[in-house]
């Protein structure tokens, strides 16, 4: 792994391990805005930090025991033209496809796994 690549992994890290996750939309909950779409896995933000859509950073917290940073996510939505970031903790590979699932056809979805150490 390159010196730059290190040092953004680093700071993700540090992030994730100092900030508190807030989850407002449990697993197993609807979208507030499409009752049809279930959350497979619990979803938030990352508090104290601020995303384009003026909230925290959005964060999908998977089914590992361990919750410790596994990749994330670069979002697309073709239909609003929006683009934003998600942090994934503890997610597995299945938890990583049900998360492309749940975002369905309209929003491209770039996984970036976080490398081994």
């Amino acid at each position: 792994m390159n010196v730059v690549n290190r040092e953004f992994w680093e700071e993700m890290i540090r992030l994730t391990t100092t900030q508190s996750v807030t989850i407002d939309r449990p697993k197993g909950q609807p979208h507030p805005r499409h009752p049809e779409m279930i959350y497979p896995l619990d979803y938030g933000y990352i508090e104290n930090t601020s995303a384009s859509d003026g909230g925290g950073i959005d964060v999908w917290v998977g089914s590992l025991e361990t919750k410790k940073l596994t990749g994330i996510l670069c979002t697309f939505d073709t239909l609003k033209h929006d683009a934003e970031i998600k942090i994934l903790l503890g997610c597995t590979t299945q938890n990583v496809e049900e998360i492309f699932n749940f975002h369905g056809p309209a929003m491209k979805t770039l996984y970036i796994p976080k490398p081994e150490d």
